[in-house]
């Protein structure tokens, strides 16, 4: 049957029905009374989703365009980072570094495994001539499935004093908590084909009050992604540039649900989703990437044995029109991974496993008992 896709990757996530029709509606003029009303309550309810009472910017941009402005407004030519790198995207952030001829040492664990705290209090505490300006480091690493360990290297880097920590919260934000203020997190950056359930195109940066004290003096160039130019216009319920309006209608309306929903019950919902679908892989018999300590609540990464990845991926597709991630870098046809971020819930996650079943043993792979892995998913919901 045609246009019944049905998204089970990290992003893009699926999309409400009433974000669609939002998306749908006749676009407004972005320099109308109609909008700043709009961007107004848009700009608390991100505060309320963050958790502080610091600025957060909207950004024509991807999740990527999001984290680079999150580097860029606050660093120099030169400045030393620490980049922390268990998978593709905190690679990234160090190739962002290098690109804008920052000093970068990253600090790495192997993919599939999660950052050591120590590592960095190790290194932070060495650096007694405070010459160390930022870490940045990928809360929760999409390609893989593995959460790091956020709360504890951040207090490493407070206790350092100078250094502003940079989040990468594009597959955290809305699933997980992330407490800005209470952790006191310097810049948070995030993406809206994520937890925010609308397509992708808007990026948004949350930035504290000490970070702001550094963008005076930073020196790295900007124009676009010049969040200083973001601030002076959200104070006034408007944007510096044109913005994607009708993205931005969808915001709104996905922000009113997920107050509506409550942050407690958000977290908690995706959490349930984790645990049912890696009790789903287990019934198969299956390995799973990322250990239960660390398992990111967006994504369940497998690493099927003696079976292609993509080729799982193929027939779910073909017979069942679900989408699955694949492996990325070295990992391609290595891993497939399962979204169950932002708009997913318990029936897509018995649908995904049931089709695992059907999938499996075409590929002559009967290590499992039929119905085991629904049983377990099933089982999962029952309890919780």
């Amino acid at each position: 049957m045609e246009q019944k896709q049905m998204l089970m990757i990290p992003g893009p996530t699926p999309v409400p029905e009433a974000a669609l029709l939002a998306l749908a509606k006749h676009p407004i003029g972005h320099r109308t009374s109609e909008f700043s009303n709009m961007m107004a309550e848009m700009t608390e309810n991100l505060k309320w989703l963050h958790q502080t009472q610091s600025d957060v910017l909207m950004l024509t941009t991807s999740g990527t365009g999001a984290v680079e402005a999150g580097m860029i407004n606050f660093l120099s030519p030169g400045d030393r980072i620490i980049v922390g790198c268990n998978g593709k995207f905190g690679e990234r952030w160090a190739e962002v570094g290098e690109a804008y001829q920052l000093n970068v040492e990253t600090i790495t664990a192997e993919w599939g495994q999660p950052l050591d705290p120590q590592l960095f209090a190790q290194k932070l505490e060495a650096d007694t001539e405070k010459q160390i300006k930022a870490v940045i480091i990928t809360h929760s690493e999409t390609s893989t499935g593995v959460i790091n360990d956020l709360e504890t290297i951040n207090r490493h880097v407070k206790n350092h004093g100078e250094a502003l920590i940079i989040v990468d919260a594009v597959t955290s934000l809305g699933a997980v908590n992330v407490p800005m203020d209470d952790w006191g997190l310097d810049v948070v950056a995030s993406g809206s084909q994520k937890g925010y359930m609308i397509p992708p195109g808007l990026g948004i940066v949350a930035v504290s009050p000490k970070a702001w004290e550094a963008y005076k003096t930073a020196k790295l160039p900007r124009y676009y992604l010049d969040l200083g130019k973001y601030r002076k216009s959200t104070a006034k319920n408007t944007t510096p540039f044109t913005p994607p309006v009708n993205l931005m209608v969808a915001l709104h309306t996905t922000l009113r649900m997920m107050k509506e929903e409550g942050l407690e019950a958000i977290f908690a919902r995706h959490h349930r989703l984790m645990k049912a679908t890696r009790a789903g892989i287990k019934g198969l018999n299956m390995s799973l990437f990322a250990e239960d300590s660390f398992s990111s609540p967006a994504i369940t990464a497998v690493a099927p044995q003696g079976i292609e990845a993509d080729k799982i991926r193929s027939i779910v597709k073909k017979q069942f029109d679900i989408a699955l991630a694949g492996g990325q870098d070295h990992l391609k046809n290595k891993i497939f991974r399962i979204g169950h971020l932002g708009f997913v819930s318990d029936r897509d996650i018995l649908t995904c496993m049931a089709s695992l079943e059907v999938a499996l043993p075409e590929l002559g792979y009967e290590n499992f008992t039929p119905g085991a892995g629904v049983a377990a998913t099933a089982r999962v919901f029952a309890e919780s």
